[in-house]
């Protein structure tokens, strides 16, 4: 297969794709991919370090307040899309796969109008606007939750689940907890706020350290690297004993994951399909500062099928938060319970299931 796919901007939507290549080049490993990307989001520095033949275009999203920008963004698009046609005329694709961010939009736009065969992937419950504005020109929609259905032609949408889950769950861990300086005998929480951090959720957390200092269980706290001088400066005055680990990141999450009893942190897309392809029971603290509050809507998809527990941001503090976790700690039973309901959401042949819906594009 001769495959173009797109999508930049954030972790959330460049995971995906690269999970989709991996699939393809295990399943038929003489296919050729060219990633089309933006040059200022992540992939132009993960998509090449890859091994993956990269492009990159010159794109922006639009202000969503009355802005001069707004004119450089679509003057930006339409170039963007000149530039795609371009592009696409030169590789021949037999398909082109869009998983979001502005520069999707460009590329699969401009595919559509070339009547190349085209798919979208929309990772989020709540849909993004680039992917709203290309539902009226791809020829078919995979979605990562149910509830992005209504949002989309009927007709187009494919239920997939997210191609992350699929990586996650055939990866291999020889992960010790040892290797960091805890047992690995013993019920770990992993609490995690993201790359750069969450400080609400960090803030809980220090306020909660004495009382995890008494617990059986481990407690590994990862700050966010930016986050963390600020986090240790805190506890300066706590004792931090050897049940608790604090960490600044963890490179290897997808070798972690599988060794994790409980995991605390945010609802996106990503972090969601590691969570269910693994089954982990989980606390989840949506970000209020997303798009049309989608970490919201991405939780209630879990909450609403007893694979999760939900605490907002506004009501998070260290009391409620060292409550949730010691009720899941303490009852395993519990954790079982929402661990199963946790592994029946996860799509672990989500890629799978993409590369099919090309195939049959392509036929």
């Amino acid at each position: 297969m001769r495959l173009i796919i797109s999508g930049g901007g954030t972790g959330g939507h460049i995971y995906p794709a690269l999970a989709i290549i991996e699939d393809l080049l295990k399943q038929e490993p003489d296919s050729e991919v060219l990633y089309v990307g933006s040059h200022r989001g992540l992939e132009s520095s993960i998509v090449p370090k890859q091994g993956i033949k990269f492009v990159a275009l010159k794109i922006q999203g639009f202000k969503r307040s009355l802005s001069f920008e707004n004119f450089k963004t679509i003057a930006l698009f339409l170039k963007s899309v000149h530039d795609s046609k371009k592009i696409i005329k030169d590789f021949k694709p037999d398909v082109v796969i869009g998983t979001g961010g502005y520069v999707s939009g460009a590329v699969v736009y401009a595919a559509a109008k070339a009547h190349i065969p085209t798919i979208i992937h929309e990772q989020n419950s709540a849909v993004g606007l680039t992917n709203k504005f290309l539902s009226r020109y791809v020829d078919k929609i995979a979605i990562g939750f149910h509830e992005a259905k209504a949002q989309f032609p009927e007709e187009k949408v494919i239920f997939t689940g997210n191609p992350r889950a699929q990586q996650v769950a055939n990866m291999h861990s020889d992960f010790k907890w040892s290797s960091i300086g805890l047992k690995d005998d013993v019920s770990t929480v992993l609490i995690f706020g993201g790359s750069q951090g969450a400080p609400a959720i960090n803030n809980a957390v220090i306020g909660s350290i004495n009382e995890f200092n008494r617990r059986t269980y481990q407690v590994v706290f990862v700050t966010g690297q930016k986050r963390y001088t600020q986090v240790m400066d805190k506890l300066q005055k706590s004792q931090i004993k050897s049940n608790i680990k604090v960490l600044p990141y963890i490179n290897n999450m997808p070798q972690v994951l599988p060794k994790v009893d409980l995991i605390i942190g945010r609802a996106g897309a990503t972090s969601i399909a590691e969570i269910t392809a693994l089954g982990i029971p989980a606390i989840l603290i949506p970000s209020p500062y997303v798009t049309a509050d989608h970490q919201t809507k991405n939780t209630m998809s879990l909450v609403s099928r007893g694979a999760a527990l939900m605490i907002k941001e506004a009501d998070l503090n260290p009391k409620n938060l060292l409550k949730a976790v010691d009720q899941l700690m303490h009852d395993p039973a519990e954790r079982e319970k929402m661990a199963k309901n946790s592994r029946g959401l996860g799509v672990v042949n989500s890629a799978d299931k993409i590369l099919e819906i090309a195939h049959n594009l392509t036929k």
